[in-house]
């Protein structure tokens, strides 16, 4: 789909959080290599807070889901996602390592169907 060799940043308030160099786009996931850059070390334990919760096999599913959305809000107040040709409106975005990957949108996602 043409996105394979692309930068993505990943910016906080003041300072960029890091890049994502594209090696696979399984549409609508894109994943790449993540370069931390000087604003990851203030957004790194959320990111790994979320992903954690996203694994959960927890026997109370809604009070799990709650759990992530919360954790999900906090990663998304913190930072935001740049594509190539400018930033997007809604993404959902992982970090484990050296490795994230998301899916994005022009428009903000469904209720449902933005998890994992």
């Amino acid at each position: 789909m043409g996105f394979e060799g692309e930068i993505w940043q990943v910016r906080g308030a003041d300072e960029p959080v890091g890049d994502i160099l594209i090696d696979d786009a399984d549409f609508p996931w894109l994943s790449g290599r993540f370069t931390a850059g000087p604003g990851f070390a203030a957004v790194r334990e959320l990111f790994a807070r979320e992903l954690a919760l996203t694994e959960e096999d927890e026997e109370d599913e809604e009070e799990s889901g709650q759990e992530w959305e919360a954790a999900y809000a906090e990663v998304r107040r913190r930072v935001s996602l740049i594509a190539p040709n400018g930033p997007v409106p809604e993404f959902l975005l992982h970090i484990e390592g050296d490795r994230a990957w998301f899916r994005w949108s022009d428009e903000p996602f469904d209720e449902e169907g933005t998890g994992g």
